[in-house]
């Protein structure tokens, strides 16, 4: 990917209207799929990612997402710049924020930016387009429940590619009478679709130097605010400063926690099918811990 480096600088300049320097200053350190680049312009700095230029779609839904995230004013997420591809190379374009972990306070402020961005809805749960979370696609196509978003637009996609990766032989049977079981999890609730993030664990989280918190990396559309929580969670999880102040803000349900397990299932299982059989007991147990709160 680090080839046509001249070719991608021409290309970032047109779409930007910057003067772009033909060389990146610096190739970042990281463990994503992309490359990660400090860019010179005449400006100041860009982040962009490269990727082969297949994966512009992919990166085409991150600038999408961003865009949509950032329109609300609600959360701080890095500007576009632009997308592209060349012959070779899709890149994305992004400003260059200078971050760190976030301390108590930016936590809690991201609580807050949570609530207020929960309380952007749709009629609908989806979203105008599928996109990716990780490297996985997701299928965002409209449905009028919530409950049914989660089975047919979540779930079921991810079992169904489980099997396809060699795993049905033990979970096939224990997904299926999971799908068969969610509407169970909603008899006294029904979720509203909020505008997520929709991939916000830890590590897509920073703060500025003025302190004021930035997420990163989205998956965007319109579901059950329970499942962006719950993906929170995941690998590590917040802190206490920021589950205070979106409860303060925007008090969950008192069954949420009962329903958080639904929402988990569905990034360890897209784990799994990412990077193999180290998620498969995890997954296992999941789900038979789901359907026995089911009474299945």
């Amino acid at each position: 990917m680090s080839e046509g480096l001249a070719a991608v600088a021409g290309a970032i300049a047109e779409a930007s209207g910057l003067r772009v320097a033909s060389r990146p200053q610096a190739l970042l350190s990281g463990g994503g799929r992309d490359e990660a680049w400090r860019w010179p312009t005449r400006g100041g700095h860009l982040f962009v990612k490269l990727a082969p230029a297949p994966a512009l779609g992919r990166l085409a839904c991150e600038a999408a997402a961003l865009a949509t995230l950032g329109a609300t004013e609600q959360v701080r997420v890095p500007a576009v710049f632009g997308h592209g591809a060349t012959t070779t190379t899709a890149w994305l374009a992004l400003e260059w924020l200078d971050l760190k972990p976030p301390d108590a306070t930016a936590e809690a402020a991201l609580g807050q930016a949570l609530a207020l961005l929960h309380g952007s809805h749709a009629p609908r749960f989806g979203f105008a387009h599928d996109n990716y979370v990780g490297g996985s696609v997701q299928l965002n196509g409209w449905l009028e429940d919530g409950a049914l978003f989660l089975a047919k637009r979540r779930l079921e996609p991810q079992l169904i590619l489980a099997s396809a990766n060699g795993y049905g032989a033990i979970l096939e049977e224990r997904g299926r009478r999971l799908l068969e079981a969610i509407p169970g999890f909603y008899t006294d609730y029904q979720p509203v679709p909020s505008l997520l993030h929709g991939d916000l664990w830890a590590g897509n989280r920073g703060q500025l130097p003025d302190g004021a918190p930035v997420v990163f990396d989205p998956a965007a559309y319109y579901g059950d605010r329970e499942a962006e929580i719950a993906m929170t969670r995941l690998f590590g999880g917040f802190g206490a400063p920021f589950y205070a102040a979106y409860q303060a803000g925007l008090p969950l349900d008192a069954g949420a926690a009962t329903r958080e397990g639904l929402h988990r299932l569905y990034h360890v299982l897209n784990h799994l099918n990412l990077f193999g059989r180290n998620y498969l007991a995890e997954a296992r147990a999941l789900i038979d811990r789901l359907l026995a709160e089911a009474g299945h």
